[in-house]
């Protein structure tokens, strides 16, 4: 990897850690349907007006099918997903299930041919969902009705984002993130848009609401959005979800600071073991047969 990417995949984990805060927020004043549509359209419009305001060329070249596609799953299903079924789960099993991501995603590309799955890629892989495991645990809540749906609908966010990840991959290469992004945020507001009807804002926000929601889609959805689709095109599409393993060490870390959540010894070995699978999967762990013909 290259130091950019690098440095682009470490911003990822700390902004997509740290927005679990934010979600919950916005989900409460807006909505978990307006939570989504109004994030998108902050998002898309914000990345669009920065790049007339600084002269950069949009090329959107490639029709608008796959924008929508990508609009469809990896913004539009992923956050209705992920907005629905956090209230309902909670940020911990929330994140155990969003480790599933980068399986879903290394599936399916082998399925599509996209990217082949080595014995160190896989060991990778498995090596940051055992560090999940052992870093969130379990939840002691009721397995009653709610607790069904939001583990169903944050796996419906999952396979919407390893669905969406890989198809940008493979349809919009050669694509700028800045245009994947735009078109996948507005088509994604589009696509929610009408659900407000069925779920609409449960009452008046307050100033501080719109803070968070423009943080929350101008910084933590726009930009990471931007870096990440650059990110899936430089190091391919299962390489760079690798990051929602480290995402999970960093909401787990602020749920402890901030939420007065417990940290246990075995949480701290779990991160430590995320780190360590992350590290394998994108390649900066020298692969096992190179290392003994060096010795």
């Amino acid at each position: 990897m290259k130091p950019k990417d690098v440095a682009a995949y470490l911003f990822l984990a700390l902004a997509w850690g740290l927005s679990f805060l934010l979600l919950l927020k916005v989900v409460s004043a807006f909505g978990w349907v307006g939570a989504v549509t109004f994030r998108c359209f902050v998002a898309g419009l914000t990345l669009f007006f920065i790049a007339r305001a600084t002269g950069r060329g949009l090329h959107f070249r490639a029709g608008w099918w796959p924008f929508a596609v990508v609009g469809a799953t990896t913004v539009a299903g992923q956050l209705v997903g992920l907005s629905y079924a956090t209230p309902l789960i909670g940020t911990a099993m929330a994140a155990i299930l969003v480790a599933t991501i980068p399986m879903f995603s290394m599936l399916i590309g082998q399925v599509w041919g996209l990217e082949r799955i080595t014995p160190q890629r896989l060991l990778g892989l498995m090596i940051g969902f055992v560090g999940v495991v052992l870093l969130v645990g379990f939840p002691a809540a009721p397995v009653n009705a709610a607790f069904v749906l939001g583990c169903a609908g944050t796996l419906f966010a999952c396979l919407c984002a390893a669905f969406g990840s890989n198809y940008a991959s493979h349809r919009l290469q050669g694509v700028g993130a800045w245009e994947v992004t735009i078109g996948a945020f507005l088509f994604g507001g589009l696509m929610t848009l009408p659900l407000l009807l069925a779920v609409p804002v449960p009452g008046v926000p307050r100033l501080i609401d719109y803070g968070y929601l423009l943080v929350l889609a101008g910084v933590m959805s726009a930009m990471t959005y931007v870096l990440y689709f650059g990110l899936v095109a430089s190091i391919g599409a299962t390489r760079a979800i690798s990051v929602e393993f480290a995402v999970t060490a960093v909401a787990v870390l602020v749920g402890a600071l901030f939420l007065g959540e417990p940290l246990s010894l075995v949480q701290v070995i779990g991160g430590l073991i995320i780190i360590g699978g992350c590290a394998i999967v994108l390649g900066l762990v020298p692969k096992l047969g190179a290392a003994r013909a060096g010795t």
